[in-house]
């Protein structure tokens, strides 16, 4: 689900910043210009939030994939992209907590002003924008790592067989 509401978020940035902005990239109007790409990196935090209490879960997944895939069937990118979704997630995670932190502050002892607050909820989402962005252009790792896994053949465990007599049971004698 994030990979395509991130493309969209995208593609309608692109499409704004296309038409509101000169030939070098200036903004016609910096404040719309601001006020959009704030709307553009809150969307990007929202829509990322489909995946976020899962992610962890989804990169040691594909990790403990790659490893049962066949040397042959893996693209030498994967480890790679799999090292950056996990990098960005940590920082995704940092930022988070900065303003876990700012949101308490304004219900305890130390109160933050509305303004305060949605300042450092701006600050956090256009920190994140970079990080949310790699999500965006490698996250589909999991996805390709997922349909190679399901092609692989499970692997049979061997039974270990049993013995072919059974060891003789103590019971008399000890008294529990």
């Amino acid at each position: 689900m994030f990979l395509v509401e991130s493309e969209a978020i995208l593609a309608a940035w692109n499409a704004y910043s296309d038409k509101n902005t000169d030939a070098d990239g200036w903004p016609y109007d910096e404040v719309s210009y601001g006020w959009r790409m704030v709307q553009r990196d809150s969307e990007t935090w929202k829509a990322f939030q489909s995946i976020r209490y899962s992610a962890r879960e989804l990169l040691a997944t594909a990790a403990v994939q790659l490893q049962h895939i066949n040397a042959g069937d893996v693209e030498p990118r994967w480890a790679w992209q799999l090292a950056e979704l996990t990098r960005a997630l940590e920082k995704l995670e940092a930022l988070q907590s900065g303003h876990a932190e700012v949101r308490e502050a304004r219900r305890t002892s130390a109160p933050v002003s509305q303004e305060e607050f949605v300042d450092s909820l701006a600050e956090r989402n256009e920190e994140a924008w970079s990080y949310l962005g790699d999500w965006a252009a490698y996250g589909r790792v999991l996805l390709d790592i997922q349909a190679v896994a399901l092609k692989v053949p499970p692997r049979v465990l061997s039974a270990i067989p049993a013995p072919t007599t059974l060891p003789a049971r103590r019971t008399a004698g000890r008294r529990g």
